[in-house]
């Protein structure tokens, strides 16, 4: 029965048609079956009535007989209404597209959701409501400053290959390059660069520096370097046909270096200058965790970002309704849904490795660890999701929950706190994600997702030569090197102006009380404790 299913799907419903019709093909999609219908031309039609691609009525008229009263205006009628059929279509191509992102760009925003239950279960009761406000801001603050230059800064184009210098405030939107629909995906991806940064200093931060940071990070700093990678003018952008950096451009899909790399490496400023917390290396250096009051909020914030992480990867086409071969079952469509499946393996295969890593060196099963592996994994298959196959997408996952392991040991033995391994997670695993890309990127999908300039570089290991890799090592270079002559002197200057940490005595008591007017709940904090291997009771 399953193979008889299979072969009816691959015949075509032909309909015959007078000759007079011979010059027009029309394709129609049914709903929700998947047969495709077909008016198709027979093999006696002529090949240049065949490739006949729009429809002319001086062709039809000459087709009519000669007892037709009015030919001309008969002809004229029957292209009106192939040209009226013809419009619909485009105009639900647009719509679907349309609807395909707005429905994306709500995914991703959902993910802000994810970003403060995640931030919540991870820091300690006493600066629940603290963190939970940061997240709101990030998304209000972001929300405006994005609005009035950052999306100008990143999209507005003609522009150099450095900055975008058009469509400030939205100006001159919507248009035939974009449409409001793209401005809300691309600012919910500029908020969630400004969620990672918030997980990296929280707990002692004071409210106006997330204010500052957070405008300056969503209004200058991201768009600058979102402009480089993704826009069509930017200096290194795959889609710059015209310059191709070192022949390829750079292959980052969904952000692993624009969106992780940046957020993460804004972290790591912003903790290295704060210092750690009070408590979390005592006197002799050890480490002592200062653990999250809610591992049911971490779990909670990580299926909710893994959620929003379906319209982050595979939303990033902006398109669906896009066919690689006309009249065939696969296209963008494929794609995407490659690029879901290639988003679910990576992530799981870093869950689990973590699992058993940290079984090994620890000698418990530790959820929060397990989920904090499994975002290291998203965050690493982010560049190269959609131009490699689901088989690497779990080599990808099992290094990045290496990169997070081995990435968390140093922050350890360097005495440098960031109570979310934000730093570690976005911008090692980002920065990792990367490399990867420029290793496994297949060139087909290359060819498919990029099209335009057939022999691009592709991936080493598959065969594609170096190039991609050179372009790929200077992308996290020049990433590192804006975000810290940017985001690390205006964490510095706020913390010379005394307004990044807070005082000794307010982080002890909690932000919640001190700042917020009262704790979020009713809870029972535990001191810190060391941190130091327990062997279980027994191997079960």
């Amino acid at each position: 029965m399953l193979a008889n299913k299979r072969e009816s799907r691959k015949k075509k419903s032909t309909v015959k048609v007078p000759n007079y019709l011979l010059p027009f093909r029309l394709h129609i999609f049914t709903t929700p079956t998947p047969t495709r219908h077909l008016i198709t031309i027979p093999p006696s039609a002529s090949a240049s009535t065949m490739a006949s691609p729009s429809c002319s009525a001086d062709t039809l008229a000459a087709m009519f007989g000669a007892n037709t009263t009015d030919a001309a205006a008969a002809a004229a009628f029957i292209c009106g209404q192939f040209d009226t059929v013809s419009t619909k279509f485009t105009d639900t191509a647009y719509a679907v597209d349309t609807t395909y992102l707005l429905f994306s760009a709500y995914l991703v925003f959902s993910m802000q959701l994810g970003f403060a239950m995640l931030c919540a279960g991870s820091v300690r009761a006493k600066n629940t409501m603290n963190i939970m406000l940061t997240n709101v801001l990030d998304a209000a603050a972001g929300g405006l400053f994005y609005y009035l230059f950052g999306f100008a800064f990143a999209f507005g184009t003609p522009s150099n290959g450095f900055i975008g210098k058009h469509n400030f405030a939205l100006k001159s939107i919507p248009s035939s390059v974009f449409d409001y629909s793209y401005f809300l995906y691309q600012w919910a991806f500029a908020i969630a660069a400004a969620g990672i940064t918030s997980g990296s200093i929280a707990e002692r931060t004071q409210f106006v520096a997330y204010l500052i940071y957070s405008a300056f990070l969503t209004g200058f700093v991201y768009p600058v370097v979102s402009h480089w990678f993704w826009s069509v003018d930017g200096w290194a952008s795959a889609s710059n046909l015209d310059n191709l950096f070192l022949g390829s451009g750079v292959i980052d899909f969904a952000g692993s270096g624009v969106v992780h790399m940046v957020g993460g490496i804004a972290g790591l400023y912003g903790a290295l200058i704060e210092g750690p917390r009070i408590g979390r290396f005592d006197h002799s250096g050890r480490s002592v965790a200062l653990r999250g009051h809610s591992a049911s909020l971490v779990v909670l914030g990580t299926f909710l970002l893994w959620f929003g992480w379906y319209g982050f990867n595979p939303g990033s086409f902006t398109k669906i309704l896009s066919p690689y071969e006309s009249g065939h079952y696969y296209g963008q469509w494929s794609a995407v849904g490659r690029t879901a499946v290639t988003t679910t393996l990576a992530g799981c295969t870093a869950a689990l490795t973590t699992l058993f890593g940290k079984r090994i060196l620890s000698g418990h099963w530790n959820v929060v660890d397990v989920c904090n592996g499994l975002l290291g994994g998203f965050a690493a298959i982010t560049a190269g999701c959609s131009v490699v196959d689901p088989w690497a997408a779990v080599i990808c996952g099992f290094v990045a929950a290496c990169v997070l392991t081995g990435f968390n040991k140093l922050a350890e033995k360097f005495k440098y706190d960031d109570p979310l391994e934000a730093a570690q997670l976005h911008g090692g695993c980002g920065a990792w994600g990367i490399i990867f890309t420029a290793l496994f990127a297949k060139e087909k999908y290359v060819n498919e997702v990029y099209p335009g300039k057939p022999g691009r570089p592709y991936g080493l290991f598959m065969g594609g030569g170096g190039k991609l890799l050179g372009a790929h090592v200077i992308q996290i270079l020049v990433i590192f090197g804006f975000v810290s002559a940017t985001m690390g002197p205006l964490f510095l200057i706020l913390h010379k102006l005394k307004l990044l940490r807070i005082s000794p005595e307010d982080e002890t008591a909690g932000m919640d009380m001190t700042r917020h007017g009262g704790f979020a709940y009713v809870y029972h904090d535990e001191e810190g404790l060391p941190m130091k291997r327990i062997e279980p009771a027994s191997s079960t």
